[in-house]
């Protein structure tokens, strides 16, 4: 029974996002809603890009074994991250009425830097958008009792969020979102409070949690500790900056007001609202103490679904699912439509300039179902992989390679093409070298990469103009 209302949640929300794909007759409709979402709508979208499969299901499970020092990444740098958007970019780039990111990048630096910046931004989904679809197939498995497997689950998973993002874009993303995000809160809310009765209160929950030095931030006062800490806390915190479904966000808004407001606020939510995922596993450990520590050590991704299914009523169960399932649909359906958008925006387009808007749309189209395929095949490849990895290193590419000249281009005068160039090249070759390397495990491969970034950006920019003045000086003197 309840793998039937499930499938017909599904049913429900694939419905909402046709009709809302009503309001789509143009490109700027299917990547940006036409700029037409009011802040409520901004700060639910926001809000939902990043509370997804790794904030139910990841995040409680890292916060378990190490306490908050090991999430600092998520939720913390990546709710900052939509905080510094509304504060310091939403408003440069609202003005500029882009498409996507990678068009700033094209007006900046021109069109190599936009193509080289466009790939590194869609690789980057890979890891995030999988990590929804990985989390689809596990609901699917467990409501299912093993009869629909993971990779089936999957599949299934990838098909109902196309269902709608392939006709509906952002409209349809905006819309769903709004719904989604609505049961999400109310749901987990209602799951929090019955969960904490049956722990014997909220008072034991938090005190078990101290008691295990769970809300310890600060990592220990090492030279190692604090660099791997900085190196987790930029990695979401600066590296989701530059990211098309955060663009497509702020770009979507109707208003300046709303594209610099929605982000800070839903970035603040998030970051509170986390910590009730957090809350439920922990209630897990005095609910069910033998059962918990045994799915911590095996597969800590499914004990709050062990804990609904067997320790709540069926009410609860329904909400959980429901709750969980918005969660993981709204980050999922955004993430598929910001990179295929990208590719036919900023790669696609170079081969065919003359492309008329109904031919863009439907290429748009074309691209989101090829993408779904590929990310549901590389989900199924990574089984395995934990859901929390497999989000955070997705962000990597794009913190060494992107964030620097998106950062420099908009608030330093002096940063050139050149400048550009030798930002993503050492960022890139440094990441990855400390990635392949034991240097790796001595100072994080992102954070060194983001240092290469900005050095490669400063020589890239002054040292050609150092030059022609020392030419200029010399020429004077003679």
């Amino acid at each position: 029974m309840l793998l039937v209302l499930v499938f017909a949640y599904l049913l429900v929300t694939i419905a909402i996002g046709l009709w809302a794909a009503k309001r789509v007759k143009n490109t700027a409709d299917f990547a940006v809603a036409g700029r037409h979402l009011p802040l409520a709508m901004i700060i639910t979208t926001t809000f939902a890009t990043w509370f997804g499969s790794e904030t139910v299901l990841g995040i409680p499970a890292r916060f378990v074994d190490g306490g908050l020092n090991s999430v600092i990444e998520d939720p913390f740098g990546a709710g900052f991250c939509l905080i510094f958007v509304g504060l310091f970019f939403a408003g440069k780039l609202y003005r500029m009425t882009l498409l996507t990111i990678s068009d700033y990048y094209r007006e900046r630096y021109g069109r190599g830097v936009e193509v080289v910046c466009s790939v590194i931004i869609i690789l980057s989904y890979l890891g995030w958008v999988s990590a929804q679809v990985t989390a689809l197939g596990l609901v699917f498995n467990v409501l299912s009792g093993d009869a629909i497997s993971v990779p089936m689950g999957m599949v299934i998973g990838t098909v109902s969020i196309l269902a709608y993002t392939l006709f509906g874009g952002m409209w349809s993303v905006a819309v769903t979102d709004f719904i989604q995000m609505i049961i999400l809160v109310v749901g987990l809310l209602i799951i929090a409070v019955f969960a904490s009765q049956l722990a014997g209160g909220t008072d034991k929950v938090i005190e078990l949690a101290a008691s295990r030095n769970l809300f310890r931030v600060l990592p220990q006062p090492s030279l190692h500790d604090i660099v791997f800490f900085l190196g987790a806390a930029v990695t979401m915190m600066l590296g989701s900056i530059p990211q098309q479904d955060v663009f497509q966000r702020v770009m979507s808004a109707k208003d300046v007001n709303a594209a610099t407001r929605g982000p800070v606020i839903g970035g603040i939510c998030y970051i509170f609202f986390a910590f009730v995922p957090m809350f439920l596993v922990i209630s897990a450990l005095i609910i069910m103490p033998e059962q918990a520590t045994t799915l911590l050590a095996e597969d800590p991704q499914k004990v709050l679904p062990t804990l609904v299914l067997e320790h709540m009523p069926f009410a609860m169960q329904v909400i959980f699912f429901g709750a969980l399932l918005s969660a993981i649909k709204s980050s999922a359906s955004a993430t598929l439509l910001a990179p295929s958008v990208t590719f036919t925006e900023n790669i696609w387009r170079q081969f065919k300039p003359r492309m008329g808007d109904r031919e863009e749309l439907r290429d748009m189209r074309i691209t989101v179902l090829v993408f779904s395929a590929c990310v549901c095949a590389y989900a199924i490849v990574m089984r395995g992989t934990p859901i929390y990895e497999m989000v955070s290193s997705a962000y990597q590419v794009t913190l060494v390679g992107a964030f620097v000249p998106l950062a420099a281009g908009l608030f330093w005068k002096r940063a050139t093409t050149q400048g550009a160039v030798f930002s993503i090249v050492l960022g890139l070759l440094t990441w990855l070298f400390f990635m392949a390397t034991d240097a790796g495990e001595v100072f994080p491969a992102q954070l060194a990469g983001l240092i290469a970034a900005a050095v490669g950006m400063a020589l890239g920019s002054l040292g050609p103009q150092a030059v022609r003045n020392r030419h200029n000086a010399h020429v004077l003197a003679h």
